[in-house]
């Protein structure tokens, strides 16, 4: 059967449609998705104001990002993942705070009276005192919370008073948490709201018949500084970006593309769509992870701007230099067996390129709120056998690592020191170890880190096996680790010879 219950799930039967295993080539089963989470499941799924600041609006390079909610929330809303931004300004000033985006986030901190008597004024006075605090911020966002949908504010009306009072856009999201069923109800509502506040609403210093707005692209540890690389060398100009190093100013003139790349197909297709439909702009769905889609996609770039010479001289460049070394880890990967749990899209978008560019097997796929679509992409993209999970919790984990042992996981931190304990190394897929992992020197980074986390001798140094069909006795003496290690020195000063050999 397509469908498969986990033993730890017979209390909730239903989680057997959020479960599926490919059998024949049998793609049609549909797999439940983009619901609420099934209750006595402990998710780890983010919620809709996680999906909104967190990923859309907290990117941003020179936004005040101020918190309607308790301080737990505000909390939860700082420092969450790696997006660095440079200082450097579309109008060639530079802003003052270098990653000014994740160093700082403000919050209303509202108490029990203010939920009784309403927390609009607070909020206002919050705006107010962020603005004080750091006056050369271009913009100020604000974000409803549980607490602040359930007692009902008005944060349009306090941000339209206070844009005319400021003299600078403020921006109300209307997220709370339990607007959706995950962060991709964030991720929509945010769209929706840039789309209608802010798209169209200025015009940018200059534009070229080359304009390009990167859409998706949030630079996890740099990825987008590695994208943009390619682009200039091809002689394209990226003329705005959503909304990874970004700028509020360059959100407002997204209209002037020419050709808008959708890089997070989950979370940003929306505003591509949005745009396309009032401005006529055309969107391509891009996928940078491996070498070739990188190659790939770079060719339909160059296509379409009548660049296809441009885009071969840049794939050329970049990927030459990582061949063999990519081919050494492929030689010391093949085989192993890994499972991918990614928030969202990753899940398919690494799955061919791990099999094929790195010779591993993957096993499992998961996902914490894609919807139908990105499912099916999974389905078509993993082999016979291959488990795919919706929401995954964390008792169907661990069923899943003591009875498959995966060599190694790509996930995120909630998942992370599971996988640990239970004796298997767990790589950060969300925020990354040693990023960027994206294009062709990204790829060949995250080859890097599969091998070591896979390979170092600290698994062999637990003083408990969590796998139930190995006793003590097995568990590998000082001598097992030091053959361990040597064979490692040895992997190495293979590749540094063959480096010095170029």
């Amino acid at each position: 059967m397509p469908h498969k219950l986990f033993d730890v799930d017979k209390e909730i039967p239903e989680r057997k449609e959020h479960v599926y295993v490919k059998h024949c080539n049998d793609v049609e089963d549909d797999i439940a998705c983009n619901t609420s989470t099934v209750p006595g499941c402990m998710t780890a799924r983010g919620c809709v104001y996680a999906g909104s600041k967190g990923v859309i609006g907290g990117a941003i390079k020179d936004v005040i990002q101020v918190v309607h909610s308790p301080c737990g929330c505000t909390t939860y809303g700082g420092g969450a993942k790696r997006y660095p931004s440079r200082p450097n300004m579309p109008d060639g000033s530079t802003f003052p705070i270098e990653n000014f985006n994740i160093k700082y986030v403000c919050g209303t901190d509202l108490k029990e009276s203010d939920v009784v008597f309403g927390g609009t004024k607070k909020l206002k006075q919050s705006i107010i005192d962020a603005n004080k605090e750091f006056p050369f911020a271009t913009s100020i966002y604000c974000y409803a919370t549980c607490t602040t949908g359930l007692i009902g504010d008005d944060m349009d009306a306090v941000a339209k008073e206070l844009t005319e009072e400021l003299g600078k856009d403020v921006v109300a999201f209307n997220t709370p948490g339990f607007a959706g069923p995950s962060q991709s109800k964030g991720h929509h509502i945010a769209n929706n709201t840039i789309f209608d506040r802010l798209v169209g609403t200025k015009e940018p210093p200059r534009t070229t018949e080359y304009d390009v707005c990167l859409i998706g692209e949030y630079n996890i540890d740099g990825d987008l500084w590695i994208i943009e690389k390619y682009l200039k060398e091809m002689g394209i100009n990226v003329l705005s970006r959503f909304t990874g190093d970004s700028s509020h100013d360059e959100i407002c003139w997204m209209h002037r593309s020419k050709l808008n790349l959708v890089r997070c197909q989950r979370s940003a297709t929306y505003i591509a769509e949005l745009i396309e439909e009032k401005y006529g702009t055309p969107f391509m769905k891009v996928d940078f992870f491996s070498v070739e889609y990188c190659a790939d996609n770079l060719r339909e770039i160059g296509k379409f701007f009548n660049l296809e010479e441009e885009a071969e001289k840049v794939i050329k460049k970049y990927l030459n230099p990582i061949k063999e070394e990519l081919a050494f880890y492929k030689e010391k990967l093949t085989g192993k067996k890994i499972y991918i749990f990614s928030g969202g899209p990753k899940s398919w978008h690494l799955s061919t390129p791990i099999e094929r560019e790195l010779g591993m097997d993957v096993t499992a796929v998961a996902s914490e709120f894609e919807h139908a679509d990105g499912f099916k992409k999974m389905k078509e993209r993993v082999k016979e056998g291959a488990t795919i999970v919706d929401d995954p919790n964390t008792p169907e984990i661990e069923e899943m690592i003591l009875n498959d042992k995966p060599d190694i996981i790509l996930a995120g931190i909630k998942e992370k020191y599971l996988a640990h304990k239970l004796g298997v190394p767990s790589l950060m897929i969300h925020s990354y170890e040693n990023g960027p992992y994206i294009g062709f020197e990204g790829f060949l980074n995250m080859a890097k880190d599969i091998y070591a986390y896979i390979n170092t001798p600290v698994w062999s140094l637990l003083e408990f096996n969590p796998k139930p069909e190995v006793n003590k006795e097995e568990i590998s003496s000082n001598a097992d680790i030091n053959n361990n290690t040597n064979d490692i020195n040895d992997d190495i000063t293979d590749k540094n010879a063959m480096e010095a050999s170029k």
